[in-house]
């Protein structure tokens, strides 16, 4: 974890301290988030989740940021059921759409930076090299489409804004690699999706990038994964052998594994590689590689 003091830029002092506002508070980035400002004597955290703020409430949502006079917002808050936002459609717009639009005009009017988290799903997830930032979107879900229209309304209300995105989240909650644990303790074999690529990524990772970035005035969008690319079984036989797991994996595609679900089920992509290039053509600042990531993750689990 590479904490918020030992990487901002500069080396002035500041006589006040920054406050920031964070959405979503209580996932898994959020709580990533905290973790890199804890301790430090520039900024302070203001957290808050649904029952603090509602974002989906513009009038809400401007006395919130009138009160707190934050440095800069950081919204980790959205509706990530990617199943569920094919038939939650109104719910999926109000908070990853209309959420972020009322972050915006909130954040340009009190003068605040907003970083908006987003997500590889605005893509149409059929490519075969790494997205860039310079990638057309074209989202094929309701997940999809309702975080791009979220970018979009950043981009319209926001004055100084980051848009990060990022996919195949893992940290302090409820994930893929807990999930996959807590198989193993239950059955000898799992099967898994091994037609299906991307960059599992440490949230305590993209919160350093997060932190990097939010003091600069390197302002856009931004693609935040850890480097390297894998498959969902691969990952999953990683995680046994760090965790020491002797758990067999099955490899199946996705429509061998969607033939087992029940009820509506939203397009997975087979691609969610995203490049991070623009922090590579304008910052020095370098993910580490998702399989050391993953080993630290694990070397703090307590089993």
């Amino acid at each position: 974890m590479r904490k918020a003091n030992n990487i901002r830029k500069g080396n002035e002092k500041m006589s006040v301290v920054k406050k920031i506002i964070v959405t979503g508070c209580n996932g898994q980035l959020g709580r990533a988030i905290n973790k890199t400002y804890q301790g430090s004597t520039e900024y302070e955290c203001v957290n808050t989740d649904v029952g603090e703020l509602d974002i989906t409430k513009v009038d809400a949502v401007d006395r919130f940021v009138a009160e707190v006079k934050p440095y800069a917002i950081i919204n980790c808050a959205a509706h990530t059921n990617v199943n569920g936002c094919e038939t939650d459609v109104d719910n999926a717009y109000k908070i990853n759409a209309v959420g972020p639009r009322n972050l915006a005009i909130a954040a340009a009017r009190y003068h605040a930076k907003l970083m908006h988290v987003s997500t590889d799903y605005v893509f149409d997830g059929q490519a075969r090299t790494p997205y860039t930032e310079f990638d057309t979107p074209g989202p094929k879900t309701v997940y999809g489409r309702t975080k791009l229209a979220g970018e979009d309304f950043v981009k319209e209300f926001a004055r100084e804004y980051f848009i990060v995105r990022t996919a195949w989240l893992y940290g302090d909650g409820k994930n893929f690699v807990r999930t996959m644990l807590a198989l193993s303790e239950k059955h000898d074999k799992v099967t898994v999706i091994g037609d299906q690529f991307g960059s599992p990524t440490s949230a305590d990772e993209l919160a350093s990038a997060i932190a990097y970035l939010l003091p600069t005035d390197n302002f856009g969008v931004f693609h935040g994964t850890c480097e390297g690319i894998t498959n969902w079984a691969d990952f999953t036989r990683e995680i046994y052998r760090l965790a020491g797991k002797s758990t067999a994996v099955e490899t199946v595609t996705t429509e061998q594994y969607d033939r087992n679900v029940t009820g509506v089920v939203a397009p997975r992509p087979k691609y969610s590689v995203l490049e991070n290039y623009m922090l590579k053509l304008t910052t020095d600042f370098m993910f580490a590689d998702w399989e050391k990531a993953i080993a630290e993750y694990i070397k703090d689990l307590s089993f």
